[in-house]
This record gives C-alpha cells, structure tokens and sequence, in this order.
C-alpha cells in the first residue's frame, strides 16, 4: 500500500506529464488523494442498526436487567407496587445494552480495513467520483480554452481512479478508451509502484489527446504539470 511519494517520483510524474503535454494540445493534470471521506456516516449507520437489531436477539434469551451490573439488584420484590420499578429497571438495562452495541460497532467500523469492507462501493465510488469533479473545480480545468483538460485522479484509502475529461475531449472520445489508463495505474498502486502507474496512465491518456488534439503553436500551458497530493 503506498503511503507516499518521493521527491523523484514526483519528479517522474512531472516529466511524464511534460512529454505528454508535448503532442497535444490537451492538458493532464493529477491528483493523488490520501483519504476522499471520513465516511463517518457509514460507521454511524451500522452502530445504529447493531443497536437497534442485535440487542432484539437477547429477548428469546430471557433478557434480565440482571445481566447489566449495577442497573437492578439482585433481590426483587413480589408486589405489584415494585412491578413499575422492575419494568424502568428492564428498560434501562436495554438501553445501556443497547449504548454498549452502538459504541463497540462505531468504534470497530472506524478502523479503516474494516470501514472499507462494510462501505458498499457504490458509495465509495460515489465519493472519489465527487472528490475528483471538486479538484476539477478546484484547479481550473473547466476553464481551459478549448476544454481539454483531463483529470486523472487516485484515492489510496479507497483504492480507485478515476479520470474525468473535460467537454471538448468528451465530445470526440468515448469514457470506455480511459479503462487501460485506469487499470495500469490501479494495478501500480496496488503492488506500491505508484510513479510507474502514473506515468503510464499519463503516457495512454497523452496517446489519446495527441491524436484528436494535436499541437498548437500559441497554445499556453495552463495546468500545473505536477502531481498534486491531498
């Protein structure tokens, strides 16, 4: 898994981007984020079905407030003035029960291996797909001239890619030629070479745009040429 990238592998992904750059007149810009959600939300989610449904599971079991240290005692009295008394005991045993439940899941699903696997990947999808359009918006590629930049984003924790092209490379190129780009840098960071997978993803993606955008004279570079790290 890789955690972070030398000065000479952002190097490498800098000149890759440079000779790229240098058959077209699209634009590749890169991001490498670390983490794209807390997904807070998620572990909240299971820690209050667990408490809602597993603590349902003790009743056929005979739940007694007995169970909980300190919520009731062990001597009870037989009448009735004593059953409104019992029956708050219960319930206040449940509800501890039931705080105990909510607070062990939130706790287990914050550790990172295990957000990941009970994080359905639509979801997870959903949030690089939405981190990467905010690093869209966020360093301009929408306002390139002809709108061809192209986006190639990684998630770490996540362990997607995604690449997003702008309109005017949208127009001609179909999002299925992007796939070999986003398997190879996949692939890379996967087995920790992550300069490697970015300078092929880079060297594809440049393939593409050199052949419906070649070079123009005049044409400016508006896009930093370096990998971004978030």
């Amino acid at each position: 898994m890789v955690t972070s990238l030398t000065r000479d592998d952002h190097a490498r992904i800098t000149a890759a981007i440079n000779t790229a750059e240098a058959t077209t007149s699209g634009e590749v810009f890169c991001v490498l984020a670390h983490r794209v959600s807390s997904y807070r939300d998620v572990s909240l989610g299971w820690a209050a079905a667990a408490a809602l449904i597993l603590p349902m599971l003790l009743i056929p079991l005979g739940f007694d407030p007995a169970w909980v240290p300190g919520v009731a005692d062990s001597w009870e009295s037989a009448h009735m003035a004593a059953r409104d008394l019992t029956v708050g005991r219960a319930l206040a045993a449940y509800a501890v029960v039931q705080a105990a439940v909510f607070t062990v899941i939130f706790l287990l699903t914050c550790i990172p291996v295990i957000r990941r696997l009970v994080t359905p990947r639509m979801v997870r999808r959903a949030r690089v797909r939405r981190a990467a359009m905010q690093q869209v918006l966020a360093h301009g590629l929408h306002n390139t001239p002809l709108r061809t930049g192209v986006l190639i984003f990684a998630a770490l924790e996540d362990r997607q890619v995604e690449i997003v092209a702008d309109a005017g490379i949208h127009e001609r190129v179909d999002a299925a030629v992007w796939v070999q780009a986003v398997d190879a840098l996949t692939i890379a960071l996967r087995d920790g070479r992550p300069a490697d997978g970015f300078e092929t993803a880079i060297a594809q993606v440049g393939a593409v745009l050199a052949e419906h955008f070649p070079p123009e004279a005049l044409e400016a570079d508006h896009l930093s040429n370096r990998l971004v790290e978030i």
